[in-house]
Formats: C-alpha cells, structure tokens, sequence
C-alpha cells in the first residue's frame, strides 16, 4: 500500500506510529522525519522570508483571487500512483486543502482514496490518529501510541488536582500582525494545562483580535506562538507587540508571564506534538510545580528572561 501526506500533522503521526514504511510521499513542511521522502506539495511562500504582516497580505489577495498558496507536483503524484492520500480542510494558509487536492487526484491514471482529517478540537485530533493506522489496517497500532500520551496528560491533571492549582487567566496568540486568538484544539490543551482563555474560540478559527480586547482582557499568562515560526522566527518580530500602547502594564509582562512557543506544538495538530504543547504549557502556567525536560525546554522561552540575558551581557 502507498501512501502519500498532503498534511505535516498525518506525517508527524505516522512516523510517530512507525507506520513509515507505507509512506511515499509528503509536503514541503513535513517534519524533519520526513526530509528524504518526494515533496508532492509545494508552495509560493516557500523558502521565502517573509513578515507576518507581508505574509497575512499575500494570503488575504490569494483568497480574495481564488487561488491556493499552493501547488501539486502532478508528474511525481502520478509517478507515485498511491493508494491513499491524506489531506485536511481546516486551514487555506497553513496546508493544501481538499479541493486543491482533489483536483490534483482528478488528473491521476489511478484514483486513489482520499482521507480527509479536519479535526476541531483536541478529541478530534485523537481521532485522526486511529483514522490513519485504520487506513493502513494498523488500529492497534494507534490505540497503544494514544494510551501512552493519555497517560502523560493524566499526570499533569493529576498533579494539578492534587496541588489544587488555580486557573491562569491565559492568552495565547496564532499570529502577531494582526493578532490572532487561537482557536480549534489550543483553548483544550490550554485548559488541560490548568489555564483558560477567554478571548480563544474552542473548536473554531483563530480570528483577529483587537489590542484594546486584550489590554481589557488583561491576562496573567501570554503565550505567543505564530503559526509556521520558532521561538527564533517570533523573536524577530516582538517589536510589532511591544511597541504596542499598554503593552507594559499588561499583567503576564508585570509578573515576567510572556512566553515565546515553537508553534508546531499548537498548530500542527498531531496529538504527540500538541501533548507536548501541553507539557510545555503546564510549566509556563505553574513553573511551581511541573519542569520541562531537555526537550521541551528548547521549544518556549519565557521573554523577560531573554531580555535579562541581553541586558547582563
């Protein structure tokens, strides 16, 4: 059986299952497990670097126009001919949708089955997982990756109960210019951390979000995460939310609360990778009680700690 991934979050998790083997091809922004497999999917933004605000521009034209962002090598699909292609229609800016792909399939000698995964909250992300290994005839596969990342969220819920542990009054940010809240899975791996957004839209799309909002929001903890950056890419354009009126009277920047986040513990919805999301931000609402390990210390940073390293130096 050949497989092919338009979605870097069915990649993560077939690797993550070691289903790896069935795998021919994948997109450009697949992870890095994935870096000698074709690139079916591409896209116009790639390898460009461009700005939040330069890239919110393109895709809003896009759309307005029509287009998609991205492209299909037909050649190599066909070449491939697989039997099954995983694809998601949850986001046009982060990952080719089902009509782009299906009119890439349309073309092909061989039609393959196409396995849509649009999850909206974070029992859907779960989903996902089993709909893959069931795909590929591997169900058990799945239910033992899912029982072991189970019992790591179990854990931070059990320690938080047992510490009682009050909600932080959390916001996390999908994107910076404009602002984002965020919205599907991130406001259950919020609350599974022991935190709550107010300004999030549970199971929905991330929309923009008005500064004054925030300021009157006011939150103890910020999270900022843009979709497709690192905590080195966010760092580049902190300035476009520093800068802003009240920025320094906001509560989480009182109390040394602001955090940096790798994003693809958030947006790219494999359940491995948004557990360790959870991990990451169960130590960001109490560094009292959990510690991130080698890991997932690499992958957030808390702002005013960086700002201190600087200014020492």
């Amino acid at each position: 059986m050949k497989v092919v991934s338009f979605l870097p979050a069915a990649t993560k998790m077939i690797y993550d299952m070691g289903l790896q083997e069935y795998l021919y091809g994948v997109t450009f922004e697949c992870p890095k497990e994935a870096a000698d497999q074709p690139k079916v999917v591409r896209c116009i933004l790639e390898g460009k670097n461009y700005s939040s605000i330069e890239i919110d521009r393109i895709f809003s034209a896009s759309k307005a126009q029509g287009k998609s962002l991205y492209w299909v090598d037909d050649s190599l699909l066909e070449s491939i001919a697989p039997d099954i292609v995983f694809t998601q229609d949850i986001c046009e800016v982060c990952n080719i949708d089902t009509v782009c792909t299906e009119t890439a399939v349309m073309k092909l000698s061989k039609q393959p089955a196409l396995v849509p995964l649009s999850p909206n909250n974070l029992q859907d992300v779960y989903e996902c997982a089993i709909t893959i290994a069931k795909a590929l005839g591997k169900e058990e596969v799945a239910l033992h990756y899912l029982a072991n990342l189970q019992q790591k969220t179990d854990a931070i819920l059990d320690k938080l109960r047992a510490n009682r542990a009050p909600l932080k009054r959390v916001m996390m940010m999908e994107w910076i210019e404009p602002v984002y809240n965020c919205g599907h899975w991130i406001p259950f791996q919020i609350a599974a951390a022991g935190g709550v957004d107010m300004l999030s839209n549970p199971a929905g799309d991330s929309i923009v979000t008005p500064w004054e909002k925030i300021i009157r929001y006011n939150p103890e903890v910020l999270v900022i995460a843009p979709c497709g950056f690192d905590v080195n890419r966010t760092r580049e354009e902190m300035n476009l939310i520093t800068s802003k009126a009240g920025w320094n009277n906001l509560e989480a920047v009182k109390q040394n609360q602001v955090y940096l986040a790798d994003f693809d513990m958030f947006t790219q919805p494999s359940v491995g990778t948004l557990v360790e999301g959870i991990e990451a931000l169960a130590c960001m609402f109490h560094p009292d009680l959990f510690e991130a390990d080698e890991h997932i210390s690499r992958k957030f940073i808390n702002l005013h700690h960086e700002v201190s390293v600087h200014q020492s130096v």
